[in-house]
């Protein structure tokens, strides 16, 4: 095992059991600071047990291990710091019946505990444990997807023999054979039956949800092949706890309703959405906008039986546990019981997110947030909102949310000797930021998250980094935004790339040509289209690091959308005959 040096660790820490017998539990923490957030380990009282060191630190889960990612891998570790597995693998799923499945170059492997592979191969595709069984997907000599699963020592216990595959529920699952009959399996690998039908699927309370013919209708079966509710839905979910969610098509729209096993609706379907939130409760959801559905739904919580229980005042629920779930409106988010009434005695956040109860604490994600807090409702710690720099320096987090669907946090500099400079500076980022009106009712037709890093500091000059992302509502995806600011916090200058070089050189052939270079010869600039690439511009998006100029291309403009931000790397001893080396950009970081 390898240990995590730089963590600091009290001397009464001695084994998980110990730790467990006195209630003392780790929590993940993330501070801001230059270079982006480094995540650490926290008691029950807001102390750091261990250093924030990580790119990334899940949650400790109830075998006392944490998946962290360092140097862009992922890792395990224990409540002591020590690194089950060090950070070897792409993605470490959490575990599950205590295994987790790992993400490799070649492809998904299943670890245990100690961090041992137990899988022999690799395959495309691994899911979680359900039931001691764990689904596997591979491809045949012929390119054909084909499932089957593992057992918890990792070995084939159903070979990759199905055309399609489901998880284990209640110690049955179904699947579609090679002659494309589906089948309802057993853990030991019993066929309670076979059915001939284009699709059969959706498993739960004993029913499935099937189709006679393909694109068809949808209605139920019985395990014994026996139709109990005829095809008529145009979606059909697994039945729970005597009832399903189901849709229908009225006037080309879908409606969402509710049924009981003989397929009569408990609830209408005469909404927008449907959620199962457990614990005998349903969320139905209406449109925001009526004639825009697109622009998504408001919620109203439902009991079984149909009764609405609560008006249409919420933006999201979670499922109940305990009879609590988490909620959040226009403005905040909180928890509520079963009957939609918001509990006052626990914490209440402005925004929107996500709050569950983790162990001794209430964990609140909100607003991309992390908050902590006692049972009592005190705040027992928040991420910093602000990033010292040097003795003389520092960056303050600031929060503009004036609408549900515009949230952006924006950088202030604060230490500048100069405040009327600062002032300047300050409303520059804030503009940078794209911190403008926006009406606080009215609905937006899109969604706008905005954030920042500090990605660079040396000297005098500061590097700011704005990534933003813009959701219109409906679209297929939105449009992630990135942008650098360069600032000299002595004059309060920014910096554009062509202040880096000397006035009349070529800098803007001599780096497209590079860039050209690396395009034709490194093989991880494969995905560049070739006829796109022209050049750079005068003003070509940039950042730099210590040693190196980045040039960077917006989406779209040399590959796909998926690329991203296709960014090459130009060392500065490359070109130091086109710097400025007398020049303000360059003395302000040398």
């Amino acid at each position: 095992m390898f240990k995590n040096e730089n963590s600091p660790f009290s001397a009464e820490l001695h084994s998980l059991s110990d730790l467990k017998a006195r209630g003392v539990y780790l929590f993940p923490v993330a501070l801001k600071e230059v270079g982006g957030n480094k995540w650490g380990y926290m008691n029950a009282k807001g102390k750091i047990i261990l250093s924030p060191i990580y790119d990334h630190g899940g949650d400790f889960q109830d075998n006392g291990l944490a998946i962290v990612r360092l140097l862009d891998l992922s890792g395990v570790i224990d409540e002591k710091g020590y690194f089950i597995v060090k950070p070897k693998y792409e993605t470490i799923n959490p575990f599950s019946e205590g295994r987790a499945t790992v993400i490799t170059s070649e492809g998904f492997k299943v670890i245990d505990e100690s961090g041992k592979e137990i899988t022999s191969r690799t395959y495309s595709f691994i899911g979680d444990y359900k039931e001691g069984r764990a689904l596997i997907v591979d491809t045949d000599t012929h390119g054909q997807y084909l499932y089957g699963y593992l057992n918890r020592r990792g070995k084939e216990v159903f070979p990759l023999s199905y055309l399609m595959a489901s998880n284990f529920y209640d110690g049955k699952a179904v699947v579609k054979n090679i002659d494309g009959a589906y089948s309802l399996i057993g853990l030991a690998g019993k066929v309670y039956n076979t059915y001939s039908y284009a699709f059969v699927g959706n498993y739960g309370d004993g029913l499935l949800a099937f189709q006679k013919e393909a694109n068809g209708k949808y209605g139920y079966l019985n395990e014994q092949g026996e139709m109990v509710i005829e095809p008529q839905f145009s979606d059909a979910q697994s039945f729970t706890d005597g009832r399903a969610i189901v849709q229908v098509t009225k006037e080309d729209k879908e409606f969402y309703g509710l049924i009981d096993r003989k397929g009569y609706f408990i609830v209408k379907p005469y909404y927008q959405m449907m959620i199962h939130l457990g614990e005998g409760r349903i969320a139905v959801g209406k449109a925001i906008v009526a004639n825009k559905p697109y622009m998504g739904s408001v919620y109203a919580i439902a009991d079984m039986d149909g009764h609405i229980l609560t008006g249409f005042l919420f933006q999201q629920i979670t499922k109940f546990e305990g009879g609590i779930a988490s909620a959040y409106n226009d403005h905040s988010t909180f928890f509520i019981d079963r009957n939609g009434k918001k509990i006052e005695s626990l914490p209440i956040l402005p925004g929107s997110g996500e709050m569950h109860f983790d162990k001794t604490l209430v964990k609140a994600e909100v607003d991309f947030r992390l908050h902590y807090f006692s049972k009592k409702g005190e705040l027992v710690w928040q991420q910093n909102q602000v990033i010292p720099l040097n003795d003389q320096f520092s960056i303050k987090e600031n929060k503009y949310k004036p609408n549900k669907d515009y949230l952006v946090y924006f950088p202030q500099i604060m230490g500048m000797e100069e405040e009327e400079i600062q002032s300047k500076v300050n409303q520059t980022l804030k503009n940078f930021s794209a911190v403008k009106f926006v009406p606080t009712q009215k609905q937006l037709d899109s969604n706008y998250t905005g954030n920042f890093e500090v990605t660079f500091f040396r000297k005098n000059l500061l590097v700011i980094e704005k990534a933003a992302y813009n959701y219109p509502f409906g679209a297929t995806h939105g449009m992630p935004i990135k942008k650098y600011a360069h600032i000299d916090l002595k004059t309060g200058v920014f910096y554009p790339l062509k202040d880096l070089f000397k006035q009349g050189s070529p800098y803007i052939k001599t780096i497209s040509d590079m860039i050209l270079e690396q395009i034709k010869n490194d093989e991880k600039y494969n995905y560049v289209f070739f006829d796109r690439y022209t050049g750079i511009r005068s003003d070509q998006p940039f950042f730099i690091t210590e040693d190196t100029l980045n040039i960077y291309f917006n989406p779209y403009e040399i590959a796909l959308y998926a690329a991203g931000f296709p960014t090459f790397a130009i060392p500065f001893d490359e070109m130091m005959d086109l710097i400025n080396l007398r020049g303000e950009f360059w003395r302000a970081f040398h």
